[in-house]
C-alpha cells in the first residue's frame, strides 16, 4: 500500500441548481519520502486535492488514505487531530502572527503537537538563526516564508503540504524556498507535496501529478529529478 492513496475521489459543490465537480474521480499514489509536484492551470482542482489530502475538506465520495489511515472516513474530531499531528501546511501568503517573533511563531505550532522539534533548531536549519527575535514586518518575504516552513516542520509532520509557496516571492527568493523544500524532503525524509501552476517545477519532482478540470490528466515518476537550483522559469 502506498503512503498516500486517492481512489476515485469526488468533491462536489452545489451553487443553486448547478453542481461543480472540483474533483472528478481523482486517483493517484504517493510513496513515503517523495517530493511531489501537483501541477495544472488555475481552477483545475489542485487546491481542492490539497485541501482533501490535508483534511481541511471532506470528499463527496471515494477513499483517501495516508500511512494506512483512511482519512476520508474520519470524523470532524479525528480530522482536527490529523491536521494537528500529521500535516504541516505552507501557504502562499505566510499566515504568520504579526505580533509574535519568528521564534514565537514557530513555538506556537510546536505547542499543539505530540513530538515537536526544537523551534530554535528548526529556525537554524532554515537559515534564520540570526533573525529569531525579529517580527514578521522586520523580515523579507523570503524570510517570512522560511519562518512559515520552519513552523510547519516544527510539528514534525508526516506530510508537508505547500500551496503555491513561491507565488508571492521574486524569482531568486522563490528558488531559495524551493531549494529549502527539496532539502527538507531529502535530508529529513519528509513527504513533500507542492501545488503550483508553474510547469517548470515538475523537473525537480520525484512524482508529477498533472490535474485538469478536476481529473488527473497524467502521473509521471521522474527517475532523475534535478536540483531546485537548476530550475528556470
Amino acid at each position: 500500500m502506498a503512503f498516500v492513496e486517492f481512489q476515485n475521489v469526488h468533491k462536489e459543490y452545489r451553487m443553486g441548481d448547478s453542481v461543480i465537480h472540483a474533483a472528478d474521480g481523482v486517483e493517484f499514489q504517493i510513496e513515503q519520502g517523495e517530493f511531489v509536484v501537483v501541477v495544472g492551470p488555475s481552477g483545475a482542482g489542485k487546491t481542492t486535492v490539497l485541501n482533501l489530502l490535508g483534511g481541511m475538506d471532506s470528499c463527496t465520495s471515494g477513499k483517501i488514505a495516508v500511512d494506512g489511515r483512511e482519512v476520508s472516513a474520519c470524523t470532524d474530531r479525528q480530522l482536527t487531530e490529523y491536521r494537528r499531528y500529521d500535516v504541516g501546511f505552507v501557504f502562499q501568503f505566510y499566515n504568520l502572527v504579526q505580533n509574535l517573533t519568528a521564534l514565537e511563531n514557530v513555538e506556537l505550532a510546536s505547542q499543539i503537537c505530540k513530538e515537536p522539534l526544537s523551534p530554535r533548531k528548526v529556525l537554524r536549519e532554515v537559515g534564520l538563526q540570526e533573525r529569531i527575535n525579529n517580527f514578521p514586518a522586520q523580515l523579507s518575504g523570503g524570510e517570512q516564508q522560511r519562518v512559515a516552513i520552519a513552523r510547519a516542520l516544527a510539528k514534525n509532520p508526516k506530510l508537508l503540504l505547500c500551496d503555491e509557496p513561491t507565488g508571492a516571492l521574486d524569482y531568486r527568493t522563490g528558488k531559495q524556498v524551493l531549494e529549502l523544500l527539496q532539502q527538507t524532503c531529502r535530508e529529513f525524509h519528509r513527504t513533500v507535496v507542492v501545488v503550483t501552476h508553474n510547469q517548470a517545477f515538475a523537473a525537480m519532482a520525484d512524482r508529477v501529478i498533472a490535474i485538469h478540470s478536476g481529473k488527473v490528466q497524467k502521473m509521471v515518476c521522474n527517475p532523475n529529478p534535478v536540483s531546485a537550483e537548476r530550475i528556470e522559469w
